[in-house]
């Protein structure tokens, strides 16, 4: 047994549907804090960051770098605790990551008393690498965690919990933009790091503490699955096409509509608004019917994909850049967002199970771990590529072919249920079975 404790009281059929208990409601706070600040703080650099680092001298396809070796530290960080969760302690890893976290996001808010250049950008790769590994930490045990207390509700719980995780990413813009524009580069980070560093002491004394075995399988296992491997496929899509969106959205609003750092930080609400509505819904309703998951996987990502295409638009539509039409296409990503990548965690979980794996936190730790390899993956790609990408051909190709990558997947995924599909046997097979089942009560007397 990973867990002494009881997670999921039962109840009888003519009993109402068993409370929460006090450790899950404890797991909860603590992961609706975790992800509520950390996403505050990472969301808070797209308004401005980029152009205060034109100003340090970095270029686009700098920036992008700087968005990129963020998500590359976190992918490391994700495999690395994904696989020792459980000899290093989910809760002391969370921790940990927090305030790693905390001290990273006051130090990059002293950034702007570095000299411009070389020096400059280093300190940006150097704090944002240490940053994205504490990050990687807590999130990794926070989704492992979830999943352990809560088994049979795990895209329920995940889809409540990201109304934390869409708040800090509708408040990071707009709060980011207007103090960056009010006070300047050092108050928004100042501020946040305070508020993670707050996250601390708060869970240590309600994050609950679980025990488990650990586990001889790996992620070349998990991965040997050729559907674990096209929804990994699915979440790299989805957060490269928000990557692309965290180091370019911003310079093209302003260069395109003349806005403002927190005019640019409204819009992203657009994006952020409708996720953060729709998660929990979803959340349930892919519970509920798991045998759905797959199709909302399809529809999503083909959704992102003419999201994508219309950003802009692409210019072979012909179609004019207008703000109205900039901001529903946002409004349609973060609805598509919700509806496909919240399948995506427990279907790579039941994948697990049936490949054999336990049924355990280490087992947990490392799905966690592979999404979030794979999110970071394309954490990475989304601002490195699209941003050079956009340098040499525009924001509206780059757009477009982060929107092909959403339609390659929806597609695979189609092929491949249609693979899965059992054959209608030929008229000869037929005739051959019902010999062979006739026959069979002979044989048996």
């Amino acid at each position: 047994m990973d867990e002494p404790v009881d997670l999921q009281p039962a109840a009888d059929s003519t009993a109402r549907p068993p409370r929460m208990t006090r450790q899950q409601i404890l797991t909860l706070i603590s992961v609706a804090s975790v992800n509520f600040s950390s996403m505050i703080c990472y969301s808070i650099l797209g308004p401005f960051f980029p152009n205060e680092a034109l100003k340090k001298g970095a270029s686009q396809t700098v920036i992008g770098l700087i968005f990129g070796c963020y998500a590359i530290c976190n992918l490391l960080g994700s495999l690395i605790f994904g696989k020792y969760i459980v000899e290093i302690g989910a809760k002391f890893m969370l921790i940990a990551g927090l305030l790693v976290s905390a001290v990273c996001t006051i130090l990059f808010g002293l950034l702007d008393r570095v000299p411009s250049g070389a020096a400059f950008i280093t300190l940006c790769f150097i704090v944002r690498s240490v940053d994205a590994m504490g990050f990687s930490a807590a999130m990794t045990s926070s989704f492992a965690m979830t999943a352990k207390i809560f088994p049979n509700n795990v895209a329920t719980v995940l889809g409540s919990l990201e109304i934390f995780t869409g708040l800090g990413l509708i408040m990071g813009p707009p709060v980011g933009g207007w103090f960056y524009q009010s006070f300047g580069y050092e108050v928004p980070f100042m501020l946040l790091g305070c508020i993670l560093l707050l996250m601390v002491p708060l869970n240590i004394c309600v994050l609950p503490k679980i025990e488990a075995n650990p586990s001889k399988d790996s992620f070349f296992q998990l991965l040997s699955h050729v559907k674990i491997v096209l929804v990994c496929y699915v979440i790299f899509t989805l957060s490269a096409g928000l990557g692309f969106l965290d180091a370019t959205l911003s310079l093209f609003a302003i260069e395109k509509f003349s806005l403002s750092p927190g005019h640019v930080g409204l819009i992203m609400l657009g994006l952020s608004l409708p996720y953060c509505l729709v998660s929990p819904l979803l959340g349930y309703f892919t519970d509920k019917y798991p045998a759905t998951r797959s199709w909302f996987m399809v529809i999503g990502s083909t959704i992102t994909a003419v999201g994508f295409c219309l950003l802009g638009p692409v210019p072979f539509l012909h179609i004019p850049s207008q703000q109205w039409l900039l901001i529903v296409m946002l409004g349609l990503i973060g609805f598509s967002l919700g509806m496909t990548v919240l399948p995506t965690f427990p279907e790579i979980i039941t994948c697990a199970l049936e490949k054999g794996f336990d049924e355990g936190l280490s087992t947990l730790g490392m799905v966690s771990g592979l999404f979030g390899a794979f999110w970071c993956l394309g954490m990475f790609y989304g601002p490195t590529v699209g941003g050079l990408l956009t340098q040499h051909l525009s924001f509206e190709w780059a757009s477009a072919i982060q929107g092909a990558l959403a339609f390659l997947s929806a597609f695979l995924l189609i092929v491949y249920h249609l693979c899965q599909r059992p054959r209608r046997p030929s008229p000869e097979e037929e005739d051959e079975n019902r010999q062979t089942e006739e026959s069979t009560p002979l044989l048996n007397e």
